[in-house]
């Protein structure tokens, strides 16, 4: 190598600002949709001018109705259910009925709930052996009661008697049946 080629002059400044106000055009750009993707929500956010509150308000208001009240004269009144507390167990007779067609099943049934403390009014097979679900049935008046007996047996359904005649429930107040 006889001469070395001179080192070509390379515009750096001008690069840099060509740089620069390439990067300063984005940024706006990234700016502008950045405020457009968040101008909705800011709007949202801001309170309406006074002037449109005033007359939005006053668009809703609705007049004032005056009603007369008129007192329910005392023969039409219903009187409230007086609540008792729990009658004891031993005052209340339970039927037991066995409707699974498992034999010897109400019998056993009734033997645990004697020794619960309640006083047994029979056991005896069901008029029908299709209940899917084991009941406790109550007369009117006695639903705590029934409830009750329903925690202590460990069923579910409680509901009033149905289907049962006075000599069928043989002096008994709750019936448990139980179901498959």
């Amino acid at each position: 190598m006889d001469r070395a080629e001179p080192i070509t002059h390379f515009p750096w400044r001008t690069a840099t600002v060509v740089a620069t106000g390439i990067a300063t055009l984005e940024l706006v750009g990234l700016i502008g949709i950045a405020a457009a993707h968040f101008a909705p929500t800011a709007k949202s956010a801001a309170p309406p001018p006074a002037a449109t509150v005033v007359q939005k308000q006053q668009t809703h208001v609705k007049p004032a109705v005056h009603r007369h009240v008129v007192p329910v004269p005392a023969k039409d009144r219903v009187k409230p259910v007086t609540s008792h507390n729990l009658r004891a167990r031993s005052t209340l007779r339970v039927l037991v009925l066995n409707a699974n067609g498992v034999q010897g099943a109400a019998h056993a049934e009734a033997a645990r709930l004697q020794s619960l403390g309640y006083p047994i009014g029979g056991a005896a097979n069901a008029p029908s052996h299709s209940y899917a679900q084991s009941m406790v049935m109550f007369l009117p008046g006695y639903v705590k009661e029934a409830r009750r007996l329903a925690h202590e047996a460990g069923i579910k359904l409680v509901a009033p008697v149905d289907g049962l005649t006075p000599t069928t429930l043989n002096g008994s107040r709750l019936v448990v049946l139980l179901g498959s």
